[in-house]
């Protein structure tokens, strides 16, 4: 396909420069020159025409120096080994001629010839080419134009940049315009000193950016470099290291091909190439080269790499062998672009020694593929053109289509317009640390390279949603990572919630427990008229009853989410009806007190045995707790707040206190409350058995005070809902606590003991009768 490609541009480049030449030449007869010798030389063949065109190829790809004696003429270098692919794009510009030559509406009534040289890879060879074209002949004559025959349109060659800069140095003095099929570097761009030089090829500069662009595509951070140690591959390495560093790449190693050693230093290559972590290596050199390497590669066994190819080597047939399928295999590289030309095929199907006796390369080509000998061989003449800076001013403006849509033309620079194939079998991965994934960030190792770093999981509350993210970033106050962290989702809201199972649990029992007091005080209106009910003061015990059925109730408020409503009122209902539940226990304790110091003969207390008394305590008590209420709700209120900062992830909804003393001020007046009633009630507990009421109200405060004092730790240490289900907690069991050990013993009593509820028993004189 390459083949092909080369065709289309020789077609296309020998139909400008003669259809320009037909035009600006003044030298359409036959001129006579200079008569010259017609010694032979070696590699040289051409074809007679109206207008010629001169090409350079390097047919063979090695040479052989003879030793020089200095008793006689010093003989040539002889070159051995035919390139095959050298020979099939020299073969495809004559067909490209004789494809022109076949069409008449091309060049009408005009013979295309040419001149080829065989320059085998040589300077010495590229010059002593040039200027044989220049002198018209076999022997070469410097600064003489010795034509005897057609016009020589211009030079099409050479492949090598280094051969190629040699060869424009030579025509640009003349002005003959040369037209490179290979030559790539950006040295050539220079009008100054290459003025009459073009190229169908990208410069080297366009190739090397796009190689850098590529290893920054697939995301390769780790790789080396390895370029021969000659101008294309300096100024490749340098362009490609430069490109790549700017990406945030790294590179394992950077060495240099020594061409001037016959090994090509390929040892040492080889073995960096092995214990290096770079799975990925950039090779700027030609094929010929990178061969010696690719043999010491094989024999070390490395493999796993992948290969970055230059347009010198990316589709070498050289490198083609299927011994090396287990190194090359994965290779990607630019190639030059080409078109489709099938009816070259055929033509190169067609050839043949015996057809084309005077093409002595086919015939050498068919002595070393099929080991056989030719008894003669012939040389063909070479013919020159005078007067070439009109066709010059006309090669540098050109500007035309080709067949498959393609724009032909040159810059300022002589170059035309960058375009590459992109060869790859497969794309691998190559980085000195593996990548880091999403929820991860990379953490940057001290003493190693920017691309060899450590993945470091993303903190607490922060994601990263990419690979190989350099920082983590924190989610919104309302969402949090998901468990992989590599995005944010809503954070759910926690309350001690109705759908919840505790808080369900909760709610039940609270809405039972509140019907216990109201039953209690259903049975005590039922039996009012009895001894039992109307001796512990019946209307402190009703009272008592309903502040029960309230403290039950008002645990409902801890219950779901917490409204601003319900923040501000619900601590200041609790404390309320607990200041009155426990004001109603203190009045019945002291008026058992004074009822039974009231018995004795002229005492003083007789007055004070009256309901009104418990009614003052009870009012006092409740006026107190109003008092620290009132305070809190004026000057630092309970308020609706969205904890996010107590639990990772969730968001607690819950009610903050306000005034952190308040509450505590509340519940500690509560406990003293409690306490006094306590020591009241145990000093009261020795009182005959028609006041033992004393008794059960001491159990009933040691039970409620057991429970506030476990409440404290409880509380302090929980977090969120169980904070408040703590507290729902600790004002079922308390108010549970005053249910069973005040009214349940006197309940058993009225319903299942009604020979016990008399006034003889009451006043123990039942206790002989039993």
């Amino acid at each position: 396909m390459i083949l092909e490609a080369a065709h289309k541009r020789y077609y296309y480049v020998i139909v400008l420069l003669c259809t320009i030449a037909i035009e600006v030449s003044p030298y359409r007869e036959p001129i006579v020159g200079c008569s010259l010798p017609n010694e032979d030389i070696a590699g040289f063949m051409s074809r007679p025409g109206d207008i010629v065109i001169g090409g350079t190829f390097p047919v063979h790809f090695n040479i052989i120096y003879r030793d020089l004696h200095f008793t006689s003429k010093p003989g040539g270098p002889q070159c051995q080994m035919i390139s095959s692919e050298f020979y099939l794009s020299l073969r495809a510009l004559i067909f490209a001629i004789e494809e022109i030559n076949a069409d008449p509406e091309v060049l009408p009534n005009v013979t295309l010839g040419f001149h080829i040289f065989d320059t085998c890879k040589t300077l010495r060879r590229a010059a002593q080419g040039t200027l044989l074209m220049l002198s018209g002949g076999k022997e070469i004559t410097p600064n003489y134009h010795c034509y005897k025959g057609p016009p020589l349109a211009g030079v099409i060659g050479d492949p090598a940049s280094r051969r190629s800069i040699l060869m424009a140095q030579i025509l640009g003095l003349y002005r003959y315009p040369q037209v490179s099929y290979l030559a790539t570097s950006p040295i050539l761009s220079d009008r100054n000193l290459f003025p009459s030089f073009f190229r169908t090829v990208p410069s080297d500069e366009f190739q090397m950016r796009g190689l850098a662009q590529l290893i920054s595509h697939f995301g390769w951070s780790w790789f080396g470099l390895l370029a021969n140690d000659d101008d294309y591959g300096q100024f490749g390495l340098q362009i490609v290291k430069q490109e790549i560093m700017k990406a945030g790449a790294c590179v394992a190693f950077a060495e240099n091909i020594l061409t001037s050693k016959p090994d090509r230093n390929a040892p040492y290559l080889a073995r960096v190439i092995k214990t290096s972590t770079a799975k990925v290596v950039v090779v700027i050199t030609s094929d010929s080269d990178f061969l010696i390497m690719v043999e010491e590669l094989l024999r070390q066994n490395v493999t796993g790499n992948t290969w970055i190819a230059s347009d010198a080597w990316a589709t070498s047939t050289l490198l083609s062998n299927k011994r090396f399928n287990g190194i090359l295999s994965g290779t990607v590289g630019f190639a030059i672009y080409h078109g489709q030309m099938p009816q070259f095929n055929e033509y190169l199907n067609s050839l043949s020694p015996s057809q084309d006796l005077h093409d002595s390369f086919l015939k050498e080509l068919w002595e070393q593929s099929f080991s056989c000998r030719w008894l003669d061989q012939e040389n063909v003449h070479a013919l020159a053109f005078n007067g070439t800076l009109r066709l010059l001013h006309y090669v540098k403006h050109v500007n035309f289509q080709t067949k498959d849509g393609r724009r032909v033309f040159f810059d300022a620079k002589g170059n035309p317009p960058a375009m590459y194939d992109i060869v790859n079998w497969h794309v691998p991965l190559s980085k000195c640390s593996p990548s880091c994934p999403s929820g991860f960030r990379k953490v940057i190792v001290p003493g190693k390279p920017l691309c060899c770093y450590e993945c470091a999981r993303c903190p607490q509350g922060q994601f990263s949603n990419e690979t190989d993210a350099a920082e983590c970033h924190p989610c919104s106050w309302d969402t949090w990572p998901n468990l992989q962290q590599d995005r944010c989702l809503p954070r759910p809201i926690e309350f001690l919630s109705y759908g919840d199972p505790l808080g369900y649990s909760l709610a039940v029992i609270s809405s039972f427990s509140s019907l216990t007091p109201i039953t209690i005080l259903g049975v005590f209106i039922r039996y009012n008229k009895t001894p039992i009910v109307r001796a512990n003061n019946y209307s402190l015990s009703c009272l008592l009853l309903l502040s029960l059925f309230l403290c039950f109730l008002c645990s409902l408020g801890f219950i779901g989410y917490p409204q601003p409503e319900k923040c501000l009122l619900r601590q200041v209902a609790f404390g309320m009806v607990f200041a009155l539940c426990i004001s109603c226990v203190l009045a019945k304790t002291i008026t058992v007190v004074i009822a039974f110091n009231a018995t004795k003969p002229s005492s003083r207390l007789r007055k004070w045995t009256g309901v009104k008394v418990s009614y003052c305590v009870i009012g006092f008590c409740i006026f107190v707790q109003i008092t620290d209420c009132a305070l809190w709700l004026i000057f630092s209120p309970p308020f609706h707040e969205l904890d996010t900062d107590t639990q990772p992830g969730v968001i607690i909804a819950n009610c903050n206190e306000g005034s952190p003393t308040a509450f505590w001020c509340m519940l500690g007046y509560l406990g003293l409350l409690a306490t006094i009633s306590f020591i009241v009630a145990f000093l009261a507990r020795r009182l005959p058995d028609s006041f033992n009421e004393a008794k059960l109200i001491t159990f009933s405060m040691l039970a409620f005070l057991s429970v506030w004092v476990s409440f404290i730790p409880a509380y302090l240490s929980a977090r969120g809902m169980y904070t408040v289900a703590m507290e729902v907690f600790a004002i079922l069991s308390s108010s549970w606590a005053l249910v069973v050990c005040i009214f349940m013993p006197k309940c058993y009593i009225v319903l299942f003991r009604p020979n016990l509820n008399s006034r003889e028993h009451l006043m123990g004189k039942g206790r002989g009768q039993k």
